[in-house]
């Protein structure tokens, strides 16, 4: 038996998952300590029901995914307002040269899985599945770049990315405060803590303060940041290269955040924008996650579970060693490899939760909870979907 369901019974059903997920992440602590998003437990939990229906027969599904573009774009928008210059200024050198690090990354990330599934025999494409998309991308980056990989050819694209994010989730977390707590004891960096200012860590969060007047305002905002969006995606186009359907529309919310900063002639409500953003998020996380076809992942069984364990190789001797030593080899160095394991296989909520970890065990770092925020939520997500597109197009 075949049903299938229109763009409104498929978002009902997303937001039944998502409930579901969030039930169910307050109840095992297991989830709530990983930081597993609410639409991924309980969309993998519709996931697994839709297998077992298909390979049984019983019934498949067939959703009309429409709104979970629509999603898509305006949580990407929602994240180009994050690109504040001000802000990266005003982090000062250590910042910069983190992001640096990002990106040296994210390229690396991208080399590995490419070269990994070379050397398996998959297609450069494949590789891509398991690169910067899940990881430094996370759920999110994965749900947006999977169907490009399928218009690529590579089929189930969309269901590998997911399973590789959901990984990385996991495996960020597990090895962030370990690496961290062994850097502070086997160099015996608590002699290098400094009491740093808090003063920027304050200023930025007071502007994301919510009015609840103010979030008709800002969904105009994202509305016409999309609208304008629409217009520098028809100019990248003319280059003859593929970019996601939401790149304009970053690009045109990082303009129109910075012009606000710059001239103060227009007002940014990022707390509500924050928020709207989240939302859609979850429904664009939630319709992905019940769309899934896990049966694709059989074919790919062995060769995910390398390319995966290559992932986690690069992020040990990358954290350990190059974020470790080019960061000063100093306490605050050390709580920005467990920060960096965090959303470097994760996401920023996991990035926080390794440090958490480590200054309640030793002392706060203000270097650390600044430049981990900043470039994790604000430049990571935007400068990986630039790196991903060049790659989609180089290979």
């Amino acid at each position: 038996m075949s049903i299938t369901l229109d763009m409104y019974q498929t978002i009902a059903v997303a937001v039944v998952v998502l409930i579901l997920g969030t039930f169910l992440k307050r109840k095992i602590s297991f989830l709530e300590k990983f930081c597993i998003p609410a639409p991924v437990i309980g969309g993998l939990i519709f996931a697994i029901f839709t297998l077992i229906c298909y390979s049984t027969g019983i019934l498949e599904i067939d959703f009309d995914d429409t709104l979970k573009e629509v999603c898509m774009v305006f949580f990407f928008t929602s994240v180009g307002f994050q690109a504040n210059l001000k802000v990266l200024k005003s982090g000062g050198k250590p910042l910069l040269i983190f992001l640096v690090l990002v990106i040296i990354l994210i390229i690396t990330q991208n080399f590995t899985a490419i070269g990994l599934a070379n050397l398996l025999g998959l297609d450069s494409l494949t590789g891509m599945t398991t690169g910067s998309i899940p990881m430094v991308g996370g759920h999110g980056t994965a749900g947006a770049f999977g169907p490009v990989l399928e218009d690529f050819g590579i089929s189930g694209a969309t269901t590998v990315c997911t399973a590789a994010a959901t990984f990385g989730l996991i495996a960020g977390s597990l090895m962030g405060g370990p690496i961290g707590n062994r850097l502070i004891k086997k160099h015996n960096l608590l002699e290098t803590i400094k009491n740093d200012d808090d003063t920027l860590l304050v200023e930025e969060e007071e502007k994301h303060e919510r009015h609840f007047s103010m979030y008709a305002p800002a969904v105009f905002q994202l509305i016409i940041a999309v609208g304008i969006g629409t217009i520098f995606s028809k100019l990248l186009s003319l280059t003859g290269m593929t970019f996601p359907i939401y790149i304009g529309a970053m690009i045109a919310a990082a303009i129109m955040r910075n012009i606000g900063e710059y001239t103060g002639k227009i007002t940014i409500h990022m707390g509500e924008i924050n928020d709207l953003g989240g939302i859609c998020l979850s429904l664009f996380l939630g319709i992905a996650m019940i769309t899934l076809k896990l049966w694709q992942l059989a074919d790919l069984a062995l060769p995910l579970v390398i390319l995966l364990a290559g992932q986690v190789a690069l992020m040990f001797l990358f954290s350990y060693i190059v974020v470790f030593n080019v960061m000063g080899r100093n306490y605050d160095a050390a709580v920005l490899v467990a920060g960096t394991c965090g959303f470097g296989m994760g996401a920023t909520p996991n990035a926080m939760a390794n440090m958490q970890a480590i200054c309640e065990k030793y002392e706060p770092s203000v270097k650390a909870y600044m430049i981990i925020p900043i470039v994790g939520s604000l430049f990571a997500d935007f400068l990986n979907s630039l790196t991903i597109t060049f790659f989609i197009n180089l290979l």
